[in-house]
């Protein structure tokens, strides 16, 4: 698996995880704080997609994970 795919596979299950333990509507609700991590999530994807700057991609790099280099890198 590419470095690419886990780092969407994880934020998008951090997002999911962290709506579900913070919606009040939610079975599993824990604390509306949870909000903020969903929040923290979005931002720094956010700010990646600008500065090309992931603390998960680079601990990925660093563990052997190879990118997904595909024909237009």
């Amino acid at each position: 698996m590419s470095v690419e795919r886990i780092v969407r596979i994880v934020a998008g299950s951090f997002v999911l995880i962290s709506l579900a333990l913070g919606v009040e509507a939610s079975p599993v609700f824990v604390h509306s704080g949870f909000l903020w991590f969903t929040a923290f999530v979005g931002f720094n994807l956010l700010q990646s997609g600008f500065t090309r700057l992931c603390p998960l991609e680079t601990i990925l790099r660093k563990l052997g994970v190879r990118s997904a280099g595909g024909a237009c890198a």
